[in-house]
C-alpha cells in the first residue's frame, strides 16, 4: 500500500509550486534554463511560422526544464539514500545528467532545423 494522501487538486498544486520554488532557489542549472525559456517564449509567440513549428519549439524548450527537474529529483533521492560514494549512486546521477544533455541536444537541433527552414 502506498503512503499517499487522498487526491486534492489544490494541495497537489501547492506541492508542485513548492517544488518549483525549491528548484529556483537551489538549482543553478534550472535557473539558467528557466531564464532561457522566459527569453525564448516570446520568440515562439511572435515568430512567423506554422503552429506545428511553434509547438515543436515549445515542447523542446519545456523538455529542458522537465529534464532538469527530473535530474534534480534523481540526485536528491540518491543523496537521501547515501552521501557516501557508491558506484550505483554515481551511475544513477550520470543517467540523470544524460537526460539533461539529451534534452539540450533535442532543443538545439529542433530550433536549428526550424530556424534554418524559416529564415
Amino acid at each position: 500500500m502506498r503512503n499517499q494522501p487522498k487526491y486534492n487538486f489544490f494541495k497537489n498544486t501547492t506541492y508542485a509550486l513548492n517544488g518549483l520554488k525549491d528548484l529556483i532557489q537551489t538549482e543553478t542549472s534550472f535557473k539558467i534554463e528557466l531564464i532561457l525559456a522566459l527569453i525564448l517564449l516570446p520568440v515562439i509567440i511572435f515568430i512567423e511560422t506554422t503552429l506545428v513549428y511553434k509547438a515543436l519549439m515549445f515542447i523542446s524548450l519545456m523538455g529542458m526544464l522537465l529534464a532538469e527537474a527530473t535530474n534534480s529529483a534523481i540526485e536528491r533521492v540518491v543523496d537521501l539514500v547515501t552521501l557516501e560514494h557508491n558506484h550505483m549512486a554515481g551511475r544513477a546521477k550520470d543517467v540523470g545528467s544524460t537526460i539533461v544533455f539529451l534534452s539540450i541536444f533535442v532543443f538545439t537541433v529542433t530550433w536549428a532545423i526550424i530556424l534554418i527552414d524559416i529564415l
